[in-house]
């Protein structure tokens, strides 16, 4: 197993005496170093667990096990699984999606949907998905991280898409956005992660098309930007 100390990780090429020498620089007593590629060895193992035990199931001890690490190691960074799995959830939101550009509106959706689908037919993401939002209904932090996660992710790139066909002049400054957005994530979402269907040939191309024109619309159908429009 990977083991920390609470001194810099020494280079195992050296005898000890060498890399114990005047030049080692000393952490601070009592502070732990730790290591980025043992950080990283424990948030991979945890998509893994949570892809085969699912949250419930979960333990330190299984996610400690796959990463090759002590129990320690993982209590360093996380005092608990829950905030383990919080932080994995962030880290996945604050990297998002790479937001379209391909100057139309219907090929920013269509790239979307294409980079959006192949991430949700991972097998681990298929996995790990609907048993965290099981787990939400039952843990309001983890509730809170997963849809902090899915704002920042797949609301933020589609909020570009629809900022960016309105500087197009392709909709309307008047499009209500956050009904935009639903539209836009949504019917994927759906069936990908809640229904786990997979999709016939040509879905995505249909979605855009179909997509585009609901949004387009939007414009003309009385539907009034902001909060207090709906009913």
């Amino acid at each position: 197993m990977t083991s920390e100390a609470s001194i810099p990780d020494q280079d195992p090429s050296l005898p000890s005496s060498q890399a114990a020498g005047p030049t080692r620089r000393r952490a601070p007593a009592g502070a732990a170093v730790l290591r980025e590629d043992v950080t990283e060895a424990i948030r991979t193992a945890v998509f893994e667990e949570l892809a085969a035990a699912g949250y419930g199931r979960m333990s330190i001890e299984g996610v400690a096990r796959r990463a090759g690490v002590g129990k320690t190691a993982v209590y360093r960074r996380w005092r608990s699984k829950l905030h383990l799995v919080l932080d994995l959830v962030s880290a996945v939101a604050v990297q998002g999606l790479p937001a379209p550009d391909t100057g139309s509106l219907e090929g920013d959706l269509r790239l979307l949907y294409e980079v959006s689908s192949r991430a949700l037919r991972h097998p681990v993401a298929g996995q790990i998905l609907p048993d965290l939002q099981a787990e939400a209904a039952r843990n309001p932090e983890i509730r809170e991280a997963l849809d902090k996660a899915l704002r920042e992710g797949q609301h933020s790139v589609a909020s570009g898409i629809v900022k960016a066909a309105v500087s197009r002049g392709e909709l309307s400054e008047s499009v209500d956005e956050e009904l935009a957005l639903d539209l836009i994530s949504g019917p994927l979402y759906w069936r990908s992660v809640v229904m786990r269907s997979p999709l016939p040939t040509g879905y995505l191309d249909r979605l855009t098309a179909a997509t585009a024109a609901g949004l387009r619309a939007m414009q003309g159908s009385g539907v009034m930007q902001g909060p207090g429009s709906g009913a």
